[in-house]
């Protein structure tokens, strides 16, 4: 891998523009914009990983898997990660194919359905707390949690959801493909939605598990594993900033490790918002990584070039 790698983690809501534009075809458009800004990159001369998250997808797909209870067989959480890679993976692949051919580049594009392995006794199994699906009402989140044997919560006021385990990432099991496509040139869509968890039995054989890995940090493993040179985290705003939205709000424009760390026990990165952003890159520089970058889909041009978003160093 001569040039220059480089892991982007594109999220998953920014696919879901509002509640009026949930469709497949909205959000391929939505996919259109971002992968745009990617082929920019990709035109500076960087090797490119696309990552995403999954979260609305795999929630569509389990509320539809709901209310089909008793005609379809329900859907297993590993499968909606398979299909939320297939079906979100298509969309950049056709987004990123159709802007390639607006720009006379010959680049070929492809998609990893992505097994990420995890420790079967990690404590988040012991102690579920990431939420998934829709909201139930006391009375029917009970009734799942005997009948189903779901973990529940009741989740900020707004109804009581079911909560799995949240378990690091320890390998990427299509590695080795992922970096064959790579050195090939190819730009490579994988580790979506944090990659499908399996554990690995006893006898070597590998099982999917109901779980759901963040995908910054799976991307942040993925990355070091690949020995990027970057790690660029796609989000909502163009950097990021200490004591957000409040009127004393400060746009951070380059920060080292040992500030990042500071900021978090300050409290100043909310969890599920930029916390789990700095800390993915923050893991990725201490293992060897160089830099990393926040910023949002528009700026990524801009960013590379140092003018806006979020520089990362140790």
């Amino acid at each position: 891998m001569s040039k220059k790698v480089a892991v982007v983690a594109v999220g998953g809501n920014s696919l879901i523009l509002d509640n009026k534009h949930q469709a497949v075809s909205d959000q391929y458009k939505a996919a259109y914009e971002t992968m745009k800004h990617i082929v920019e990159m990709i035109i500076k001369g960087w090797d490119v990983v696309i990552t995403h998250g999954n979260g609305p997808q795999v929630g569509y797909i389990l509320a539809r898997s709901e209310y089909s209870r008793g005609i379809l067989h329900e859907v297993p959480l590993d499968s909606c990660g398979a299909d939320t890679q297939g079906a979100i993976g298509y969309n950049f692949q056709m987004a990123l194919g159709n802007e390639f051919r607006r720009r006379g580049i010959n680049k070929s594009v492809a998609t990893v359905v992505t097994q990420v392995l995890v420790d079967k006794d990690d404590p988040s199994f012991k102690k579920p707390s990431k939420p998934i699906g829709q909201f139930y009402s006391e009375e029917e989140a009970q009734k799942r949690k005997v009948k189903d044997g779901w973990d529940i919560i009741e989740d900020a006021g707004r109804g009581w959801r079911r909560v799995v385990a949240s378990p690091d990432p320890k390998e990427i099991i299509e590695l080795p493909a992922i970096k064959t496509l790579i050195s090939a040139g190819v730009v490579t869509i994988a580790v979506g939605g944090g990659g499908i968890p399996v554990i690995r039995g006893e006898d070597g054989n590998l099982k999917g598990v109901s779980a759901v890995i963040d995908k910054d940090l799976a991307s942040s493993l993925l990355a070091t594993l690949l020995k990027a040179d970057l790690l660029l985290i796609s989000t909502a705003v163009e950097k990021v900033y200490l004591n957000f939205h409040k009127p004393d709000q400060k746009a951070l424009d380059k920060v080292t490790v040992a500030e990042a760390k500071k900021y978090i026990e300050e409290g100043h990165f909310k969890p599920g918002s930029m916390l789990p952003k700095v800390k993915a890159i923050l893991r990725f520089l201490e293992n060897g990584g160089s830099q990393g970058l926040i910023t949002d889909p528009a700026h990524i041009p801009q960013a590379l070039d140092g003018k806006t978003g979020t520089l990362l160093t140790m």
